[in-house]
């Protein structure tokens, strides 16, 4: 194999899609493999769409989520600039090369011309109106028109695009190493515009003319682009460049969760998920769209959820590593098909690899997320909660939204419980409780235990028949940890005062 040299090349136009952030990963994970090079480049031709902020936005993205880009954009390297705006005069070059080789024509249509053409063919019943190799003999450009009014034309100032002359009758074979062969015959394909009547190319040409001057092995992107991809092959065959033409590989779509068209913004917002992997901020509308890191989410287990979006690994195995995941990869072993995006199953990843984490990480995570609330706490006591806590939680910030008992005595109790466990029994033994603890001197989870046990005996009930109201009383809640070993970390007198607070609010439950 030649040396693999992949491309992540989106446009600033806003946030990356975390369908983009797939695109990326898939690419580096080639580039790794085969000790490759993975490189950034941003596609802005078209400057009507371009965002501020858009472009660190997308290389901010990439360095959470941990592709790392050997060359491009931010890095530097020998094929720079890496931006399409700044090689303009490179792409004029190769525009010029097809109208001299007779594979390329100027076009002086108005969009007035343009409209009407569509308009007539619209009228004739055509179902595909578009500039093509036939109607581009009725419309005003350097094929219809002599020599020396184009020249005129062009002198005056008069605006005009640059087409590329796509031959009437040719099939057009594109070898895509997850679809297979895919063939298009010529009239299919239209008269794409190369150059815009601003000096600035398409993304058609200048896509062309970059992966082939930066030596790209394999071009991976989504499945939206393989419809253009015959075009492309053309570019190639006329730009003298068959031999040098990179592998293509479309990806499958992301579908919607219920597997019924492909993944939107729209969507995930309806279903209450991240469509960003960093929060965005819209410059214009200033709109905030949460993003996956700012929601809970480890980059290592958003890398390890898009990476089977599409990707079979052949094995029943669904925990991999990044290094793993590069050992392993293949383009072979991608579907055809599109991949439903299952937010339940990025959850369950984010679950794994938080509850993997050594718990002195994660009583740092409960301290960050504590100094932001205000609330002291000593790093004993957290790394003791961290680890009564690490099997429940699904994100960091549930250490604190699902314990803050730990710290802070209920103000209401969960009302399905109170009605099923509060009565006269519990409130009767939680009385004698309270103030039997009061003489213990060593109190942790197991004298809290046994002088519980000691207590219910002495009112002739067993532990289990109190053991749901104790956990109401001291966390408001119906479930939890081990309860004697929550009470343990809060202590023996914050034990007696939720006891006492209990006994007070829920009184009148009792009578």
């Amino acid at each position: 194999m030649k040396e693999v040299r992949v491309r992540f090349a989106p446009s600033p136009t806003g946030a990356l899609h975390i369908g983009g952030v797939r695109t990326a990963l898939y690419n580096y994970l080639l580039a790794k493999k085969y000790n490759g090079t993975m490189i950034l480049r941003i596609e802005d031709t078209d400057q009507n769409r371009f965002v501020p902020g858009a472009e660190d936005y997308i290389i901010r993205s990439l360095e959470w989520v941990g592709i790392k880009i050997d060359e491009g954009v931010g890095v530097g390297g020998p094929h720079a600039p890496y931006r399409q705006s700044e090689r303009k005069e490179i792409y004029a070059k190769y525009a010029q090369q097809l109208i001299d080789s007779g594979h390329a024509y100027y076009a002086f249509d108005t969009e007035e011309e343009l409209e009407a053409m569509r308009e007539r063919l619209k009228a004739a019943g055509v179902t595909v109106q578009q500039y093509n190799s036939i109607t581009r003999m009725e419309m005003r450009n350097s094929l219809t028109l002599d020599a020396d009014e184009v020249k005129r034309l062009i002198d005056s100032g008069t605006p005009y695009v640059i087409r590329l002359k796509v031959p009437r009758k040719e099939e057009v074979r594109l070898n895509d190493l997850i679809r297979g062969w895919v063939m298009v015959h010529s009239s299919q394909i239209d008269d794409k515009v190369l150059m815009k009547s601003d000096g600035m190319p398409t993304y058609h040409l200048a896509n062309v003319v970059d992966d082939y001057l930066m030596k790209i092995s394999h071009v991976i992107r989504g499945e939206e682009w393989l419809p253009s991809a015959p075009l492309h092959v053309l570019l190639y065959k006329f730009l003298g460049w068959e031999k040098e033409m990179p592998q293509f590989a479309h990806l499958p779509l992301l579908l919607k969760p219920d597997g019924n068209g492909k993944l939107s913004k729209r969507d995930a917002d309806r279903l209450g998920f991240p469509i960003f992997p960093l929060t965005w901020k819209d410059p214009e509308s200033g709109e905030v769209a949460v993003g996956y890191k700012e929601n809970g989410y480890l980059p290592e287990a958003l890398i390890n959820f898009l990476a089977l979006l599409g990707w079979n690994p052949g094995t029943e195995k669904e925990i991999f590593s990044i290094d793993e995941l590069i050992a392993e990869f293949s383009l072979e072993r991608i579907n055809k098909a599109g991949a439903r995006f299952d937010i339940q199953k990025a959850q369950w990843f984010n679950q794994h690899y938080l509850r993997q984490k050594p718990v002195e990480e994660l009583a740092d995570i409960l301290l960050d997320s504590l100094s932001r609330e205000g609330v002291d706490c000593s790093r004993e006591k957290a790394l003791k909660i961290a680890e009564l806590m690490r099997d429940r939680v699904t994100f960091p910030q549930d250490f604190w939204e699902l314990g803050k008992y730990f710290f802070r005595a209920p103000t209401s109790y969960d009302e399905s419980v109170v009605s099923k466990r509060w009565n006269a029994d519990a409130a009767r033994v939680f009385t004698a409780y309270r103030d039997a603890i009061a003489d213990v001197a060593t109190f942790d989870a197991a004298s809290a235990k046994s002088t519980l046990e000691t207590v219910t005996a002495s009112a002739g009930l067993g532990v289990g028949k109190v053991m749901p109201a104790l956990r109401l009383v001291i966390t408001g809640t119906g479930g939890g940890p081990d309860l004697m070993a929550i009470m343990e970390t809060i202590g023996k007198e914050e034990v007696r005062s939720r006891i006492d607070h209990a006994l007070k609010t829920l009184q009148v439950k009792v009578s």
